[in-house]
Parts: structure tokens; C-alpha cells; sequence
């Protein structure tokens, strides 16, 4: 006997297959009417070189007949997704995606401005061209859907619109039979964890999108490359508000064809994936299109701009900055005269080196509340004797350092306003939540409590066992970055964590916003040399490749990794010291996803460069032009030339350059460099 799952996905994969297989023969007509189709609907980028249409037309039975919605999305008049499907499926009646009829359309334009200052860009254009076709079933009970597309000159984005009306009031929402159909020779950058629940900390493997199949359950973000166009696209989402995080898996009998799956909480059924009413609108689903993946880098303000802007009425409190944190490198201390571990004395010795090179936090990670008998953290009300909590919060201010708290997700969740008012009352900064592993509805609507809550208490907020960002933070300044990345914890317990991992990262997960991958370490390998240890990890790659984190990660709040003793005197803590976490311009100079990417970052008037290659050897000639008029000192933090075999060697020199000049970088394998170009004056 099958199950409700598997018939619903039968049901899904056959849809999607007759779909494929039959529209470009049945096409867009002219007219309208039963068994018709409605003239295509076509909204452009404010460049005119992107569109994306929404067109109604039969297709043949046994699936939904009558007229039924797809949407299709080009570039400069080449195809980028093909003709895919739209609609939702409400459980106990019929899908909202067959006979149905314009009721009416609707055109705008946008072009404005706002300031963020938690992001790689301070001034963010919001500008795009909107197309509302709205929907009506033509046969009782005449449910209305709209379907809302907006072109940017840097992709497309759609969403679903709910509106209140008679004919549907409360719903359940099994699935949205949303495609993605690619061409068949598309490749993507996927990261394929086949599940929900996850942690979404994996590898973007490259592989034939036809290799991903219906079973298959896909994160996002998603880089597309189709090879015969020359073009590029990122699957995203944006403001995912009351709703369940969307994946992808792939159609049947439809290579390079994907379509959506929505997370569902473990306390429902795997067909109500959504419980809501109307009016009720769908998270917008993102493309990010073009002929190069690294300008993508630089336009994601996209899901930003289909967020709401900020709730918070007074920004001034949320500061962005590094932070000490003793998690990464373990129960480890050099010439102490105290015994390391989770305990006052050595929270102590973080903040004073916190203090001694200017760094803004201190991160009090697990271990600091008393345990239940089963070992898990469930009081967050009390500290153990051992880490005495106020106190080590008041030792941080006098020494100018402020002070974050770890908390496990469930512990809060059952005490967050005592929780919260007690944190504000310890003089805590913020908060890192951990352990959530999901983005079904219900845990979307805590992640949105906790950030709401914690504005409340003047509390900063980054999220550990996270999804993708969706734009949350546009809202909620407060949420200063999340993990969702398999970051460099992975050196502690595996090899996975390569220098080609990380050149992949900006192409993909970073394309969502920021990520709390916890860069810095110093205790740098060849891959031969390298080898996973608990306490006092080493990272793969050079000194400098570690360095140009701090420009190449986005991430307002940026950890500072590594054990004090390994800064001290080291040659590259200046750059730490130095480097911004927030920035008021981005350029991408070069980059290609798993070999190489060097990016430049203004904050003020001085410009930052970092620049980071896999486990090959490169030689990268970097234009300046974004430089402006006059004389700049470069300070360059860049792989010594015996860094192919001592991986710690670090070279720091100084030229004087101009826009017109270039830069040579010589990387080694796994290297980097990090550069910092300020006026002389």
C-alpha cells in the first residue's frame, strides 16, 4: 500500500513529466477560454535584458485539464528556465493551478534607495519593473490566486498572493507545484544533504542537474551553469515569513528539470507542509541571472530588497565586530597558571586578548549553564559555579569588550522572555542559538520570535545549526549572521574543509548572505601536513588564504578563531586588527566557482583585497580601477615564497599605486593574500 507521501509525489512527478512533454506542443495562444490559452504576460528588467512570462494554457488530460500557469524567464532573448509550472496544492481540494482566468492585471516600477549598514554595500539600489497577473478559477468555488513577478536587471523573482476572500479562508498547504526546467545540459553546484532536517553544512558538489533526481532533496542556494548559452543562474529564496523552507528535487523523464519541496515539521503530516489563512503570501522565489557567477556576488542585494524594511526604530546599539572565541581551539592554553577549559580564568584570558588587539566581542560558547542529568543544556537560568557569568560580563566591559552567550534552541524556546530579560540584566551583547537543524514553518516562525524578542532586549542575535538566510536581516538588523556553512569547525573531526571548499563558498551558500564560517586560523598546512585534531586544529592552506576571509566572507560578526597564543607576534595579526566586518562598496575582480575569487571591499576611503585559490598554484594580474584619484599605499599580505611547502610563511610588503596600476598576486597552492590600499594624503 502506498503512502500519503508517495502518492502525493507520484502525483507531482507525473504532472511535472505531461507538463514537460506536452507543452511546446500545445504553446501559448492566442484567446482565451475553456480548454485555451491567455496571451502571454511579460514584465522586463529596467535594462530590458532580462524577462520573465507568465503564459496560461491547456494541456492534454489525464493531469489537470483546462488552463493552467507556467512561467518562463530569458536573457537577452536566450532562454534561461524553460516553459515550468506554477500552482499550489491545498489539501482536501482541488490544486489552485487549472481552469483559470485573468481577472486582472497590474504593472509598477521601483526605483529607490535605502541605507544598510550590517552589509557589503551601504547605499542598496531597490530597483525593478512588477508584474501582477491576478487569477481566478473559472468554475465554483472560484478561488483567487495572484501570481506577483518582478524583473531586476540582475535576475527574476515571483511569488504566490492568497487574497482574503470567501471562497478560501483557512488552508493547508500540501506542496507548491512550482518547476525550475532547465535545459538537460545544465550543471549545477549542488548541496545535496537529502533531507529537511539538516544543518545545511555540506559540500556544493558539481554535477549534472540531470543527475539530481525526484527522491532527491536539495538545498538552496543552487548555481546552475548552462554551458551552451554561456549563462548562469542562483536559486534562491527571499522573505520567508510563516512558511516552510523550499528545496528542490529533480522531474521524471525531464533531464535538467527540477521541481519545489517544501520542509514539513516533524509534528505534521508530510502533506501539510504549510497551515495558514488568507490573505497569505508566499516567500519570493529568487534567480539570479547572468554570463558571469562572481557579478553575482556583488548583486545580492536581490534578496534583500524582497524583504521588509527594518522594524527596528533604533539601530545604534547593533554593532557589528570581531570576536574571541574559545569553542574553536578547545581546552588548550600556553603558559597560563590556570587549568583551561570552560571556566572564569580562562574567559578571562580570551577578553584580555580581546582587548589587547581590539577586537569588539568575547563569545561564551557551550559549556557555561549546568547540564541535566542526560548532559543536554536546558536551564539558561543560572551559570555553574566554575563560569561565573556576571562576572566575566563585567570584567569584558572594563576592558572595553563586550559579551555574546551560547544558548541550545530548546532551552531558550521554553523560558526566551525571562531568558532574554535576564541576558539584557547579565549586561550580555548578544546570543548565538544553536542546534535548530530545520526551516519548516514552525521553526521559521521561532528563528523570527527570537530576533523580534531579542530587539526588544538589545540583543544581537547569530544562528548556529541554521538555514540559509532568506533577508530576515533587512528587517531585523539584529540578526547579524547565522552558520547554515560547513566551516572551519570541520578541521577539528575531517579533511573536508579544503581550500577548494572554500572558493566555492562565495558562489553559492554566501550568495544568500552572510555566513558565519569562523575563519582565522593560524596553525596552517600543506595538504600533506594537514590532519584533523580536536584541540589546537590546524586549517588547510596558507596564512594568507586565511587572511582574505575577512574580506572575501560576508559576515557583520566575524569570529577571530584561533587560540591567543597562536596571534601573538605572528605576522597577518594586523590585518585581523584592521579589517572592517561591514562595508559601504563591493567589486568582484575575478573568480571562478572552485578554483579561485578575489574581491575588493571599501570602507571609508581605504580599500581592502582578498584573494583565495584551491590547491592550484596561480598567479592572478588584478586591476585597480575602482580606486579613486590620487596615491594609495598597498600593504600586501601575501603568500612567502616558500608557502607551497611551510604554509605559515607570509610575506608583508609595501608599493604605491594608482587607479591605473595593477596588482600581481602570486598564490600558492591553497594560498591567498590580503591587501589593504589606503589615500596618502
Amino acid at each position: 500500500m502506498r503512502t500519503m507521501k508517495a502518492e502525493r509525489t507520484i502525483r507531482m512527478a507525473v504532472a511535472l513529466a505531461l507538463f514537460a512533454g506536452t507543452i511546446a506542443a500545445c504553446g501559448p495562444k492566442e484567446g482565451g477560454g475553456q480548454g485555451g490559452a491567455i496571451r502571454p504576460m511579460t514584465v522586463k528588467s529596467p535594462d530590458a535584458d532580462l524577462a520573465i512570462t507568465l503564459s496560461i494554457a491547456a494541456l492534454p488530460q489525464p493531469y489537470l485539464p483546462g488552463a493552467r500557469p507556467y512561467y518562463r524567464v530569458s536573457y537577452k532573448g536566450v532562454p534561461v528556465v524553460d516553459d515550468s509550472p506554477l500552482g499550489l496544492d491545498l489539501l482536501g481540494a482541488e490544486p489552485l493551478a487549472r481552469d483559470l482566468e485573468v481577472l486582472a492585471t497590474d504593472k509598477r516600477s521601483n526605483d529607490s534607495t535605502w541605507e544598510n549598514a550590517f552589509g557589503t554595500r551601504r547605499t542598496v539600489r531597490d530597483r525593478y519593473n512588477e508584474l501582477t497577473v491576478s487569477l481566478r478559477e473559472k468554475n465554483p468555488p472560484h478561488r483567487r490566486m495572484d501570481v506577483v513577478l518582478r524583473a531586476y536587471n540582475e535576475g527574476a523573482a515571483f511569488r504566490y498572493v492568497l487574497p482574503e476572500q470567501d471562497a478560501l479562508g483557512e488552508f493547508t498547504l500540501a506542496e507548491e507545484l512550482t518547476g525550475y526546467f532547465f535545459g538537460s545540459d545544465a550543471w549545477a553546484f549542488a548541496l545535496d544533504r537529502g533531507r529537511f532536517n539538516t544543518d545545511n553544512e555540506g559540500e556544493y558538489v558539481r554535477r549534472p542537474l540531470a543527475d539530481i533526481k525526484p527522491a532527491s532533496i536539495v538545498n538552496l542556494p543552487l548555481l546552475v551553469e548552462m554551458p551552451e548559452t554561456g549563462l548562469w543562474a542562483a536559486l534562491l529564496e527571499a522573505d520567508l515569513t510563516d512558511y516552510a523552507g523550499l528545496y528542490v528535487g529533480g522531474v521524471a523523464g525531464r533531464p535538467g528539470a527540477l521541481a519545489a519541496k517544501l520542509s514539513v515539521p516533524p509534528t505534521r503530516r508530510a502533506d501539510q507542509a504549510v497551515i495558514g489563512k488568507t490573505p497569505k503570501a508566499t516567500p519570493w522565489r529568487v534567480l539570479m541571472v547572468g554570463a558571469d557567477p562572481a557579478r553575482f556576488i556583488e548583486t545580492n542585494d536581490i534578496v534583500l530588497n524582497l524583504n521588509p524594511p527594518c522594524a527596528i526604530v533604533n539601530t545604534s546599539w547593533i554593532q557589528p565586530g570581531k570576536a574571541a572565541w574559545d569553542w574553536w581551539s578547545g581546552s588548550y592554553a600556553e603558559g597560563v597558571p590556570f587549568e583551561p577549559g570552560m571556566n572564569t580564568a580562562t574567559m578571562m584570558h580570551y577578553i584580555d586578548f580581546a582587548a589587547r588587539h581590539g577586537l569588539e566581542y568575547m563569545l561564551v560558547d557551550d559549556g557555561w549553564a549546568p547540564p541535566d542529568a542526560g548532559g543536554r543544556l536546558t536551564d539558561i537560568l543560572r551559570w555553574k559555579p566554575e563560569v561565573a557569568v556576571p562576572a566575566i560580563i563585567a570584567y569584558g566591559k572594563t576592558k572595553g569588550v563586550k559579551t555574546l552567550l551560547w544558548v541550545e534552541w530548546r532551552a531558550l524556546d521554553k523560558v526566551m522572555d525571562k531568558a532574554m530579560a535576564l541576558f539584557e540584566e547579565w549586561g550580555a551583547a548578544g546570543i548565538k542559538v544553536d542546534f535548530m537543524n530545520r526551516d519548516d514553518q514552525e521553526m521559521v516562525n521561532f528563528y523570527e520570535k527570537v530576533v523580534r524578542k531579542a530587539a526588544e532586549h538589545k540583543l544581537m542575535v547569530d544562528f548556529h545549526g541554521a538555514y540559509k538566510p532568506t533577508g530576515l536581516r533587512r528587517t531585523y538588523p539584529n540578526l547579524l549572521t547565522r552558520e547554515g556553512v560547513m566551516g572551519l569547525e570541520y578541521n577539528k573531526w575531517s579533511g573536508r574543509v579544503t581550500p577548494g571548499h572554500d572558493v566555492t563558498l562565495p558562489f553559492t551558500r554566501m550568495l544568500a548572505g552572510p555566513m558565519d564560517y569562523t575563519p582565522g586560523g593560524f596553525r596552517n598546512a600543506t595538504r600533506d601536513a594537514f590532519e584533523a585534531r580536536n584541540v589546537a586544529p590546524m586549517t588547510q592552506g596558507t596564512r594568507a588564504h586565511q587572511l582574505a576571509m575577512y574580506v572575501v566572507y560576508e559576515s557583520p560578526l566575524v569570529m577571530v578563531s584561533d587560540y591567543p597564543g597562536a596571534y601573538e607576534g605572528q605576522p597577518g595579526m594586523e590585518f585581523i586588527k584592521r579589517a572592517p566586518t561591514v562595508w559601504d562598496e563591493t567589486k568582484v575582480l575575478t573568480g571562478s566557482p572552485a578554483e579561485h575569487v578575489a574581491i575588493a571591499r571599501r570602507k571609508g576611503d581605504a580599500w581592502y583585497i582578498g584573494a583565495m585559490t584551491d590547491w592550484e598554484a596561480r598567479e592572478l594580474d588584478l586591476p585597480l580601477d575602482f580606486l579613486g584619484s590620487g596615491e594609495f599605499e598597498a600593504t600586501v599580505f601575501a603568500d612567502g615564497p616558500d608557502a607551497a611547502e611551510a604554509a605559515r610563511s607570509l610575506g608583508i610588503t609595501k608599493a604605491t599605486v594608482t587607479a591605473g596600476d595593477r596588482l600581481p598576486l602570486k598564490l600558492a597552492p591553497g594560498g591567498g593574500a590580503a591587501v589593504i590600499l589606503t589615500p596618502i594624503r
